[in-house]
């Protein structure tokens, strides 16, 4: 097994025992909690009359289900309605801080916790959703959990988990024009499959993963899961520590960041630390990367072939032949031309300031095709306020796509923002499984921000470092 890792430490740290099962019981240092899995849980803390044991440690949200156009109250959707509901009377009896869309506060969980200062290094942290391990970018340990353990925390501030295996993935070289992180963990999940990470968490490394911005390295830790890994996580270092010092917590506590650093620096993996695999990719030789099929393991660069389900694994051929048939694609062809009807630059994974940024880098001065609706809707009230202010939705706006408000909207469809029948989307979200933006018949591209803006301008999947030079992110 490892040792001497970033994730062998914050363990270590945070285990106060094993358990009967084998597994090791681990304090939580940050629960976060939002609308659609948490009202069951807090439903089982009342029927056995308990307690939230931590509401300090805990922080609400919502996002998943609250509309992005109209936010008025009530919501239109009685389902929605009614979560939102539940979710504030939870709160308020417990005595829980809630980000709600009164505060300017309220976004996509992923978004809010690290902006505001919750998220750090070295803390264990959960939440009921599965893209939690968006947060292991700065350094922490982070994971998605279901109901049932997030009853078990909420009574106890614990949960059970079993220790995994830690596989390091270096990122050598430098990223080309036009690359992103998006396209770092695109490939990735492309190589390894989406169950290679079974059983692991993912360190990732490397020159490419070092020179990212923190919104780079969450958007790479952030599809670990689609990747099958627990967690994936990034040693911090000094543009982890420059993020931090500038959030609401550490203006507020300057003395708990000179307090907290030196543990912090701790943390981070030893230079002789033992892995359980190692795994090394040449960043400086990525393109765009796009998804072909219905799952974000189905990816190949912006000009590489779609694969004949004949060539691959015998264990994928049939899931690969179901997805070109769905996605109405041919081996041989590439994804570059492939007709779209939705562009959406929005989720946990691609809707902070610099994906909007760079995304309206391409928009500016361009009109968005005639048959594409097109739709931004950033990750927080924060960046939605902030970007307003330097003019990035007037941009964005007058190229004809449509600005909303904070949440997690057309990734997975569980408010108004949904595709209709076939519709092709362009998407900067992470997942392109059948169904998950609203239609069953709907199809799916999952690719990098400033990619969805090129498809939103040409009507079709197109190679952005053919519209315009860009630097890479």
């Amino acid at each position: 097994m490892s040792e001497g890792t970033l994730y062998d430490k914050v363990w270590d740290r945070h285990k106060v025992t094993t358990l009967p099962t084998g597994q090791d019981q681990l304090f939580v240092g940050l629960h976060l909690i939002h609308e659609v899995t948490s009202p069951q849980a807090f439903g089982m803390l009342e029927e056995r009359d308990l307690e939230v044991a931590y509401p300090e440690l805990t922080h609400a949200t919502v996002d998943h289900i609250v509309p992005t156009a109209d936010q008025s109250r009530p919501y239109k959707e009685d389902s929605a309605e009614e979560m939102m509901s539940e979710l504030e009377q939870n709160v308020r009896d417990a005595g829980i801080e809630f980000s709600d869309p009164t505060t300017g506060d309220q976004g996509i969980v992923h978004v809010i916790g690290p902006e505001q200062g919750l998220t750090q290094p070295g803390k264990t942290i959960v939440c009921g959703d599965s893209h939690t391990s968006t947060h292991g970018a700065f350094g922490a340990l982070a994971f998605g959990i279901g109901t049932s353990q997030i009853r078990d925390v909420l009574a106890t501030g614990t949960i059970a988990m079993e220790k995994q295996k830690v596989r390091k993935i270096e990122i050598t070289g430098e990223l080309d024009d036009g690359v992103e992180a998006k396209d770092i963990i695109l490939e990735i999940i492309s190589q390894l499959g989406t169950e290679g990470g079974v059983g692991y968490v993912y360190e990732y490394a490397g020159e490419a993963i070092e020179s990212l911005g923190m919104e780079g390295r969450m958007s790479i830790c952030n599809m670990s899961i689609e990747g099958g890994a627990r967690a994936g996580y990034v040693n911090p270092d000094e543009t982890t520590y420059e993020w931090l010092e500038e959030t609401d917590y550490f203006q507020e506590n300057p003395e708990k960041f000179e307090e907290l650093k030196p543990y912090w620096e701790s943390i981070s993996s030893d230079d002789d630390a033992e892995y359980d695999d190692v795994v090394t990719i040449d960043g400086s030789e990525l393109e765009p990367v796009v998804t072909w099929g219905t799952t974000p393991g189905q990816g190949i660069g912006i000009s590489e072939p779609i694969p004949a389900p004949e060539d691959l694994p015998a264990d994928k051929a049939d899931t690969a032949e179901r997805a070109q048939e769905h996605m109405r694609v041919e081996p041989g062809e590439t994804m570059d031309g492939y007709d779209i009807d939705v562009a959406f630059l929005g989720s946990c994974t691609n809707a902070r300031l610099p994906d909007l940024r760079r995304g309206a880098e391409i928009v500016e001065g361009r009109q968005v095709d005639d048959d594409v609706r097109a739709l931004v809707v950033p990750g927080s009230q924060r960046v939605q306020e902030t970007a307003e202010k330097e003019g990035l939705k007037d941009i964005y706006e007058e190229a004809g796509f449509e600005w909303r408000n904070a949440g997690c909207s057309m990734c997975l469809g569980m408010n108004e923002d949904q595709l209709e029948g076939d519709e092709a989307c362009a998407s900067s979200s992470n997942r392109n499984f059948v169904g998950r933006q609203g239609s069953k018949d709907g199809r799916t591209v999952l690719m990098n921000p400033r990619m969805v803006a090129a498809a939103a301008i040409t009507g079709e999947v197109t190679d952005v470092r053919e519209l315009k030079e860009v630097s890479t992110a």
